[in-house]
């Protein structure tokens, strides 16, 4: 989530009128033989492309889904399920199903979430065996402003989690009220992956991007069918190291703000929030451990520390754009539907400012066929979403939901 440029949280909402004062942002403020070489390259600290201006296109609308949300900030589905589970950031979890919105939430615990600025209830993620187990986790700060996981059962209401079933799973101390991350998603390997930003302020102070002693500043992998409350992965790359957290997976973020996995090609993808001048896609191998991604020595493909600026050993994004584009990047999602197949493995993520639609495909490690669609401009756009279905949705701050459809001219397949 986002904070203002002196580094401090948003007051109330993620819309502060500071373009800086948004969700996920900043303060001062899933394999082919071409992923593969991706994959060498990302090692190798290939630069970005070098803000690379889109081409626009026709043949998507934004069809609108639902109204009246409290600041919307995810969306997902149980896997095989037809209904949509909508987190608002105060603590909320609402179901709409058939297209209404159910009067009832399915989970309230706004007695124990922090809410306000980049603080709230963040995520939320269902188990794979959700329909068999009924495990679902979310990811939110608590009133001390500290980052919990937690996993909950869902009750003999099939609409209704049980408030009384909740496992604190991770806690995570927050230094500061702005990048907590807070992303949580299965992975094709069924772990459990967790975004968690720097610990806040601006130009990451304590320097926990690179210090592989804290959890601030990563994306870590954890195992939450075995152990008390979880285990650690065997293959994950300091899951046998001293003086390193074993949860770690990758480490260099300063906020990253949605992930997402494409199971069709074997790529992570990461939105990473920049701080002063650039924001960056980063995509990966899914199956890639112990990637660097380079905070806070580098801001995108950008030296921030420019008295020591060494890039070896850092993977560098595939895509960024500076701030005359925008000013803090929500990610983002591959779609994998069948509505719409002329966009078929396209990544879709946007800007928390700027509020256009931008795609861009992934070849052989480089960022292709960059668009943006002539659609309206979405205001606070604070998520993307997706169905049962692989159908993609966007959501806005304002309380709106929009799926994105095709129109009658859409493009056909490039």
């Amino acid at each position: 989530m986002r904070a203002d440029a002196a580094g401090a949280a948003a007051p109330s909402t993620w819309g502060a009128a500071a373009r800086r004062a948004v969700p996920g942002a900043r303060s001062s403020r899933a394999p082919a033989s071409a992923f593969a070489l991706a994959a060498l390259i990302a090692l190798a600290g290939a630069p970005a492309q070098a803000a690379p201006r889109p081409r626009p296109a026709t043949g998507l609308v934004l069809q609108p889904v639902v109204s009246g949300l409290e600041s919307p900030v995810h969306l997902a589905s149980p896997p095989g399920d037809s209904r949509l589970f909508i987190v608002e950031q105060r603590g909320v979890i609402r179901v709409l199903e058939n297209g209404a919105l159910l009067p009832v939430p399915f989970l309230d615990i706004t007695d124990r979430v922090g809410d306000g600025g980049e603080r709230g209830l963040l995520s939320v993620a269902f188990h794979p065996r959700y329909a068999t187990n009924g495990w679902f986790f979310v990811n939110f700060t608590d009133k001390r402003g500290d980052t919990h996981v937690e996993r909950y059962h869902v009750s003999g209401d099939r609409n209704r989690a049980d408030p009384a079933s909740a496992r604190l799973v991770l806690h995570v101390s927050q230094p500061y009220a702005n990048h907590n991350g807070g992303h949580i998603l299965f992975g094709p390997d069924s772990m459990l992956y967790i975004g968690m930003g720097d610990g806040g302020s601006g130009g990451d102070p304590h320097g926990n991007g690179q210090n592989r002693g804290t959890l601030l500043g990563k994306l870590l992998r954890i195992d939450v069918d075995h152990g008390d409350p979880y285990a650690i992965p065997a293959d994950n790359p300091f899951a046998r190291e001293r003086d390193m957290r074993p949860e770690i997976w990758a480490w260099g973020l300063r906020n990253p703000w949605r992930l997402c996995f494409d199971r069709a090609a074997g790529m992570l993808y990461i939105a990473d929030v920049g701080q002063n001048d650039w924001e960056e896609v980063d995509a990966v191998p899914a199956r890639t451990p112990g990637l660097n991604y380079g905070w806070n020595v580098m801001e995108a493909a950008h030296c921030f520390r420019r008295s020591s600026c060494d890039r070896r050993g850092l993977t560098l994004p595939v895509l960024e754009y500076g701030h005359d584009q925008g000013c803090s990047i929500t990610g983002g999602l591959v779609y994998r539907g069948r509505r719409i197949p002329a966009i078929a493995g396209c990544y879709f993520f946007s800007d928390y400012c700027s509020g256009w639609i931008r795609s861009v495909r992934i070849a052989n490690g480089a960022a292709t066929d960059l668009t943006e669609w002539r659609l309206p401009k979405v205001p606070s756009v604070t998520s993307f979403g997706e169905d049962g279905e692989g159908e993609i949705y966007v959501l806005s701050q304002n309380g709106s939901v929009w799926r994105i459809a095709p129109s009658a001219d859409v493009a056909p397949q490039r």
